[in-house]
Parts: structure tokens; C-alpha cells; sequence
């Protein structure tokens, strides 16, 4: 959790627009996309890992033991987390699972249009959804919607100045301190009891943004949502996380 930590130490204006990720007044550039430490266009990187992909598919079509090693080891935990936030930990295991069957059954059909690791997260949030159908645990189809909106905003107005800067900022804390240091694991777990408590959707977009690291459109196309409702839900999802972080630093 501790990428969450580092996201988390921001706010956004009382508009639902995302202010800056440094406690500060100022506000962040808009996000331009991976680019290559060379210089190059990220379509480039895009289209490297894609090759890479689509070259690891065909070692497993081939039978290659040392690729299928590869693959579990990179995706078999960021599953695991994601379908604990999709399907809870009762049906996280079999989820996962079945979301192998499948995609060793599927891979002839991959064609390399997304990443690997989107195809099979989207194919393990179909089975979460299959598998709450059949449990009848399913959550409604409303889910991936902000259960916030039109309620209170996520961040009190008061915060903010006439242009959206920050009035009162959120408290900033440094990890590099002794006290830090010691509040790493405690600010951990702080965060996975808040997380767990966000609706579904909020949950979902965070741990694939946050933990998980995926941009924007794979997150749209993993979850087959908007991508103005992924910007509700992951600006709405990290306002809480943030507020229940500076109550915990600074209630002593």
C-alpha cells in the first residue's frame, strides 16, 4: 500500500477536479502518459510491451513451462487483490481460479489489442460478476456508479479558495523522519480498513489505479466504465482515503 500512500496526500477542488498530488496550492500538469526515459513517445513503450505480450503468449501456446512461471508470478497476486475487492474474500480464491481457466483456454484468442494483464483482469471481473450471480451475492448493476453523488462533497468546500486553490491544505507528512518511520505499518493498515470500507466501484478504480499502477483507459476497459465515471470514482475513492489519513496523523 505504500504507492496509495504516496497518491493519497493530495486533494481536489470543490468542482470534482483533481488538484495537485503535493500538499500544496499549486496545481499538477495534466497527466501526458507514460513516457520512455530516452525521450520516445509512449506509444512506443505501448507498442514494445505489446510485442513482449504477444511473444509470451506464444511461449505458453507452445507449452513453455518457464513463461506460465513468468506469468503467475507477475499477475497471480495483483489478482488475488483484485478480486477481493470485486468478489470479497469468500469467493476471491475460486474467482481466481476460474480466471486462469479461462485464460489458458482463451489465450488462442488473444490479439494483442490491449496489454495481457488488462485482458485478464477483464476477463477476471466478468467471472467475479458470474460468480456473485451464481452465489446470489452479486452487488447491483449500479456498482461501478458513484453511490456519493448528489450527497455531501468529498471534500469540504471551506478548503478552498474563490479559484480552487488550496485554503487550507492537507497536512503533510514526511516517511524519513524516526515517528515516519514508525507509523509506515501503522499508515498501512490504516489504509487497508478504509479501503475495504469504500463502496465497490471506488474500491475497484483505487486498487487498479493505486496498487496496481494501471492508467486510466485500462482501467475504463477492465471495468467497462466510462471514463468520466472512473474519474468520479477514483477522485471521490481518494478523497476519503485522504481524509482518513489526516484525521489518523493528526488527532494526537
Amino acid at each position: 500500500m505504500t504507492h496509495v500512500s504516496h497518491e493519497l496526500t493530495a486533494g481536489a477542488g470543490p468542482d470534482g477536479t483533481a488538484a495537485s498530488l503535493a500538499p500544496t496550492a499549486q496545481r499538477a500538469p495534466a497527466d501526458t502518459g507514460p513516457v520512455l526515459a530516452a525521450g520516445a513517445p509512449a506509444d512506443a513503450a505501448t507498442s514494445a510491451a505489446l510485442a513482449d505480450d504477444t511473444a509470451l503468449v506464444r511461449r505458453l501456446l507452445a507449452g513453455d513451462e518457464q513463461a506460465f512461471e513468468r506469468l503467475v508470478t507477475q499477475l497471480h497476486t495483483p489478482m488475488l487483490r483484485l478480486a477481493r475487492t470485486l468478489a470479497g474474500p469468500a469467493g476471491a480464491q475460486e474467482v481466481v481460479q476460474e480466471t486462469w481457466a479461462a485464460v489458458f483456454d482463451g489465450l488462442v484468442r488473444f490479439e494483442g489489442r490491449s496489454s495481457l494483464k488488462t485482458w485478464v483482469f477483464r476477463i477476471l471481473t466478468n467471472r467475479a460478476r458470474t460468480w456473485g450471480t451464481r452465489e446470489k451475492r452479486t452487488v447491483p448493476v449500479s456498482w461501478l456508479e458513484d453511490a456519493d453523488q448528489g450527497g455531501e462533497p468529498a471534500v469540504d468546500p471551506a478548503r478552498f479558495d474563490g479559484t480552487g486553490d488550496w485554503v487550507n491544505p492537507p497536512v503533510p507528512w514526511t516517511e524519513q523522519s524516526p515517528e515516519g518511520l514508525l507509523l509506515r505499518k501503522e499508515i498501512g493498515a490504516v489504509l487497508q480498513r478504509e479501503l475495504e470500507a469504500l463502496v465497490p466501484g471506488q474500491r475497484a478504480v483505487i486498487v487498479l489505479r493505486d496498487v496496481e499502477g494501471c492508467p486510466s483507459a485500462e482501467v475504463c476497459e477492465i471495468l467497462g466504465i466510462s471514463e468520466a465515471n472512473q474519474r468520479v470514482l477514483l477522485h471521490r475513492g481518494r478523497s476519503k482515503l485522504r481524509a482518513a489519513l489526516e484525521r489518523y496523523l493528526t488527532r494526537g
